[in-house]
Order: C-alpha cells, then structure tokens, then sequence
C-alpha cells in the first residue's frame, strides 16, 4: 500500500529549441544583479555563452567558471563571497547537476551565517535562498527540477547530500542542442546516472503499479535512445527524450508513495568522495553488483520483472534465472558504451573498502535500505566491483 505523500513542482520548464531567448523577460523579476555559474569552459566552445550574454546583455553580470565535476566546498565559498560582495539577486547556472548543485549551495550559503560545510554536513534547515534559473547542458542529474543537491568535501573524504524545496530552481531551459557536444563518456554516465536514480525509487518493498510503470518507461526510453546518440550526438529527438527522462526520473514523481531508501548512491558517494571518480561511471559499477549481492527468495520477482520489462528476458518458471540473464544484459549494455565496470581498470583497490562501507551503511542509513545492508555486506559489494 503506497504511503501518505506531498507532491509538489514550482519550476518553470522552457523545453527545445532557442527557448534561452525567453531568459531575458522571465529573468527581469528577479532583479537585475546575476551570477552566472558554469564549469570548465565547454560552454564557451559551443557557443552558448556568448548566445546568453548577449541575451542578458541589459543585466549586470559577474561570473563563477571553473566548477568541479563533484563540486567541491571551495566552489560554494567562492560563490557566496561573489553574491555578498555584489548583492547578486539571482544565480543563472549554466551546466550540468554538478554546476546546478553547486549553486544550489551557493543560493542558501547567501544566507547562512556559520561554516558553509556545516550546512551541508549537518543538513541545517535552509529558510531562505537566492532564486536560481538553469540552462541545461547535459541530462544526468535531473537537478533542474528538484530540491536536492550533492557537494565534496575532498579533505575530509565526504560527499554528502543536502535539500530544501528553497533551492528548487525557479526556471530551467532544457533545449535538448544544448548536449549535442556532451563526449560519449559524460553522455553515457550522464545516462547510468538516470537509470540509477529510476532505479532506487523501482526497487522498493511499497507496492505502487503506477510509480512502477513510469520507472519502466524512463529507462526504456534511456536504453533505447543513449546509443542512437553515441553513434550521432546531433540526434535531436534522442537527446530530447533522454532529456526530459532525466528531468522525472529524480523530481519527486517516482519515488511518491514509496519509502525513498536509496542505497546504490550512498555507496558511490563513498567511492568517488575517495577516488573522485564521475559519478554515473562509479554508478554503473555498483548498481549491478548490489542487485547480484541482494538477489534472495524476497527480492527476485521484482529483480525478475526488471529483468523481463527492461530488458527483454522471456518469463520462464525459474525467477533467478530471468533475474541473472537481466543482470548480465544490464552489464553489457553499461560495457557496450564503453564503460569499464571493475574498479582495477580506474587504478582503485582494497584498501579503502572498509572505510568506505562504514560510512556508507553509517551516512546512507543503509540498515533501513531495500534491503538492509552492513558493513559486512557492503564490502562485499565493493569486492564484487574488483
């Protein structure tokens, strides 16, 4: 029986082509002070940061550049100094959920008075932040329509979460020819990374047809799209769907009614707060490996029916055996977009396993998972990816 829940999206989504020309008006409540936020610079080769400074031209405009793939604490300070030393009104990020998460930390550090790492490390309560628009440049994350974010902490080895609906974006222009230039890496992790979060909504003890379906649907769409556009990046449509799958796969929809334990993010976040590997790659390690490690009398039909919807495998009588042949398609399709799935290939090896899975099961809450895992049963996991 599905649990009590509240359901609620505030952001303005400008979906396709050239829907960036509609900033300059949508923008103007605001205020006029903007900061825009960006990574390394791709933005600029494509074109899209002189096409969004010549539509903002009538607005004063300071700029953060150089965010992290796992952004990094030191990227929040920065920016807080930058909005306090400008009295910016709004944040314009322009990116991807790294450059999206980060300025999400940036709008309510504005804010906060204290050590910005406490914010995130303790989840202190954000009652108030600077409002935040996105351009959209690759699909991954899903940040453009939700609440949540994620920042490193690479001196101390954290990554942690944090949210509040008050860095919810209030606009997000999602023009799928944004991520015509996304590489084959980012746009195959940035995919992982949607199956990922479909995923740990999916594999869930509440019984929910509908949230169900729609988990079915978002990674069909990404399975059969992602390698049209690794074998032609301009494919408009495809990048379209694989999108907006992104955008509903982590806003709130899937996991509505469900007890929303994710486990397969909590055991990444340990391995890439340690070896700071991308995100969707270290997903594509775990996430076959922890459905292998938790497949028993309870959870194969589930795992079996992902199996048959997913990815194809015909009904027979024995369930483990569909659950291992959909395992092993969800395996070759991760290899056959040229991710490699063992950690050996990154240069990682045991040494960090047990500190690792302690603070998974500690920080993740991982005893209250899908399946209740410890420290024991985490390592292991690790062991598989070897």
């Amino acid at each position: 029986m599905m649990n009590n829940f509240e359901f609620h999206l505030t952001t303005d989504i400008l979906f396709g082509r050239n829907q960036e020309d509609a900033l300059k008006e949508k923008l103007k409540p605001f205020g006029n002070r903007i900061l825009m936020t960006y990574g390394g610079g791709s933005i600029k080769k494509s074109g899209l940061y002189d096409k969004l400074r010549n539509i903002l031209s009538d607005f004063e405009i300071y700029e953060l550049s150089g965010i992290e793939p796992n952004p990094r604490i030191e990227s929040v300070i920065r920016g807080v100094e930058l909005c306090k030393e400008h009295d910016i009104d709004m944040i314009l990020a322009v990116g991807g959920g790294s450059t999206i998460d980060c300025s999400k930390a940036i709008a309510a550090g504005r804010y906060f008075e204290g050590d910005l790492w406490d914010m995130i490390k303790y989840r202190k309560s954000i009652d108030k932040a600077l409002p935040i628009a996105t351009v959209l440049t690759i699909a991954a994350t899903g940040s453009e329509m939700n609440g949540g974010g994620v920042i490193t902490n690479l001196s101390t080895n954290e990554k942690l979460g944090f949210g509040s609906p008050k860095v919810m974006p209030k606009i997000s222009v999602l023009n799928p020819e944004n991520t015509f230039s996304v590489p084959k890496f980012h746009t195959a992790c940035g995919s992982v990374d949607i199956i990922t979060h479909t995923c740990e909504s999916y594999f869930d003890k509440v019984d929910a047809l509908l949230q169900d379906e729609f988990c079915e649907a978002i990674i069909r769409t990404v399975v059969e799209y992602t390698p049209m556009v690794m074998e032609n990046p301009e494919d408009y449509e495809g990048r379209a769907q694989i999108m907006w799958a992104s955008s509903w796969a982590i806003n709130g929809l899937l996991r509505a009614g469900k007890n929303d334990r994710w486990s397969v993010h909590a055991i990444e976040h340990e391995l890439s707060a340690y070896y700071d590997i991308t995100h969707g790659l270290g997903l594509a390690i775990i996430l076959p490996r922890w459905l292998r490690y938790i497949l028993s009398d309870e959870t194969v039909d589930r795992i079996a029916r992902f199996a048959e919807k997913i990815w194809g495998v015909k009904s027979v009588n024995d369930k483990f055996i569909m659950a291992n042949k959909g395992l092993d398609r969800m395996e070759d399709f991760f290899r056959s977009l040229g991710l490699k799935l063992e950690l050996s290939e990154h240069g990682i090896d045991d040494s960090k396993f047990e500190i690792m899975a302690e603070k998974a099961v500690r920080i993740g809450k991982l005893d209250r998972g899908y399946v209740s895992l410890t420290k024991e049963d985490v390592m292991e996991i690790f062991k598989m990816c070897k």
